[in-house]
């Protein structure tokens, strides 16, 4: 599971599709297949003896408790997600869904995000989450506008190169 942390209390409530059904297809894998699983092993290392001493007892129970953590927030958040689907009416600006290219006006290097949710995020795939710096520097740009981001490394200058609301070909 590893260090997973849940979004900000007051995070967007918005999500893609494909966002909320691996978020759906998570919680069904860890109460269905990665609970019981752990719960069989927790009920085996307890009937080895000494729990002081047990260090697999210790493990699953932190392992369980981690499952029951993710479980309880996954319940709680996605009833309150909403799901969005459509292109907006103006698919040359930068909103919730689309692929954004942008090059760094200093450098002159590409680089390719796609504004989603803060529960989908993920840096390998250029996911950005909307309520990033970057992400709320971007809307309601358009290509070839110029606009100012403030970056953990400081401020940055960025061009929109390009904007598609379908994922990029190949």
């Amino acid at each position: 599971m590893g260090r997973w942390r849940p979004p900000a209390e007051h995070s967007t409530a918005l999500i893609t599709r494909e966002g909320h059904a691996r978020l759906k297809h998570e919680l069904d894998e860890l109460w269905r297949l990665r609970r019981p699983e752990v719960v069989k092993a927790l009920a085996a290392a307890a009937a080895e003896g000494d729990r002081s001493e047990n260090a697999e007892y210790t493990y699953r129970k932190k392992q369980l408790a981690e499952i029951d953590r993710r479980v309880r927030y996954l319940s709680k958040r996605l009833p309150l997600l909403r799901v969005i689907e459509s292109t907006p009416s103006d698919p040359q600006s930068v909103f919730f869904g689309a692929w954004v290219e942008v090059e760094d006006v200093a450098s002159g290097e590409l680089a390719r995000y796609r504004i989603v949710g803060p529960d989908e995020t993920d840096a390998r795939l250029g996911h950005i989450s909307i309520d990033s710096p970057l992400a709320r520097a971007m809307l309601k740009r358009r290509v070839d506008d110029e606009f100012e981001a403030v970056l953990p490394g400081g401020p940055a200058r960025f061009a929109i190169v390009e904007v598609a609301y379908a994922p990029p070909a190949g």
